[in-house]
């Protein structure tokens, strides 16, 4: 027997990269990532037939992510890290009592906030 393996599709002999499985009482199929050990009542996919993958009429397919892969940041992220490294770039100008801030007279704004990342507006714009 081999140790890889395949996918479930007839006539299919790509390695599996997730397992299907149906939830009868709800009306959905769940793809997750690849079970630890193949199942009688689980399928296993390929990444081209999980990518295709279509539920029948009046059913629900929940996709669910694998933790391990490395999320792809959005640009949204992209901007906040930006932003934040440009703040922690910038200057301090030193009060007369030697301390943080300086002659700024209100603290930036949060405009948003996506996970742990927040958007700040300065107050001088």
């Amino acid at each position: 027997m081999s140790p890889v393996r395949r996918c479930s599709r007839t006539a299919c002999g790509r390695p599996a990269v997730a397992t299907l499985t149906y939830v009868y009482a709800d009306s959905t199929a769940v793809l997750g990532p690849l079970a630890t050990y193949a199942e009688p009542h689980c399928y296993d996919l390929c990444a081209e037939h999980s990518e295709r993958l279509t539920a029948p009429r009046g059913w629900e397919v929940v996709r669910l992510s694998d933790g391990s892969a490395p999320a792809h940041p959005s640009g949204d992220d992209l901007e906040a890290l930006a932003n934040a490294v440009r703040e922690a770039a910038r200057p301090q100008d030193r009060g007369p009592d030697g301390g943080g801030r300086g002659p700024r007279s209100a603290e930036p704004v949060e405009v948003a906030r996506r996970g742990h990342l927040r958007v700040l507006r300065s107050p001088d714009s």
